[in-house]
């Protein structure tokens, strides 16, 4: 990995600035990663009004450290290279499992959308091409795509819950399987007519959907998941009390100065949040495999 610091600028001269320390820890930056839904570009260009926002909240730099998948965020966020994540709900939860000092704090408010009810909650799609399926039985054989091992509702959720509904892993369900990356990789996979189907975030479903990309009849939605609770913004675990305290009340309070960072989220507020909300996660993560 590497960095790229997209700190809000400093306001007085070149001079180096000064650590965020207290009695309890000094610290000279704070890394932030983030798990790649989309090209970071992208990623950077949306999370810029956060970053500004919590360099002038600690008094110290900000850096994004871009990622090239789940995994690599998870290892990050356990192993300290990163002071907080952006994790799904699944990736938290094999973070979590790996080091429980790791704490989620914070979650999005998600607007409206054609595919996603307004709220905490989201699901996981199974999306097909109409020319190819109108019911899910009609899948069988098929090319899906799923996201990345670590993701949600691009891999976890599907393999459990879909999985019980058919009966039979998806590898016996399905033709064959391939992970894009990235829920926007699968979608374009889909429109690109590169797969049959895909599993992907219905957050991500009604972006595509808002910037043009997709129309509601552009793919059929053959499944939907139960809902599962927004990813969380998570502390590692060598995050001191102080600043915890600092970064909190930066992102939850006077969201007014957040607008255009929840805007490129369609959401509409960010929430406190805490290990209880992902917990149910962890037994289906535990549970038993669908048997061939």
């Amino acid at each position: 990995m590497f960095n790229v610091c997209v700190a809000a600028p400093a306001p007085t001269a070149p001079s180096p600035a000064a650590p965020f320390s207290t009695a309890q820890c000094t610290q000279h930056s704070l890394r932030i990663a983030v798990i790649p839904k989309k090209s970071m570009d992208e990623l950077l260009k949306e999370q810029k009004p956060l970053i500004e926002r919590l360099s002038s909240a600690t008094g110290i730099p900000v850096e994004i450290v871009p990622s090239s998948s789940y995994e690599s965020v998870v290892d990050a966020i356990v192993s300290g290279g990163v002071d907080i994540a952006w994790l799904g709900p699944a990736s938290y939860m094999l973070a979590y499992q790996r080091d429980p000092r790791i704490e989620p704090f914070a979650s999005l408010t998600i607007n409206n959308g054609f595919f996603t009810p307004a709220g905490h909650h989201y699901q996981a799609l199974l999306l097909a091409r109409s020319e190819v399926a109108s019911n899910i039985d009609a899948l069988r054989g098929k090319r899906v795509v799923l996201t990345d091992p670590a993701s949600t509702s691009g891999s976890l959720v599907p393999n459990t819950e879909f999985s019980r509904l058919t009966g039979i892993p998806l590898a016996q369900f399905f033709g064959s399987i391939a992970y894009s990356g990235s829920h926007d990789k699968s979608l374009d996979a889909l429109i690109n007519r590169k797969a049959d189907a895909a599993f992907v975030s219905s957050v991500r479903a009604d972006e595509y959907l808002i910037n043009g990309l997709i129309k509601r009849d552009t793919f059929k939605v053959l499944w939907r998941s139960e809902p599962i609770y927004y990813d969380p913004f998570v502390f590692s675990g060598s995050v001191c009390p102080p600043l915890k305290e600092k970064i909190r009340a930066a992102m939850l309070n006077d969201q007014q100065g957040l607008a255009g960072f929840l805007a490129s989220q369609k959401a509409s507020g960010i929430a406190p949040v805490s290990h209880a909300e992902y917990a149910p996660l962890l037994r289906m993560m535990q549970a038993e495999p669908v048997a061939p």
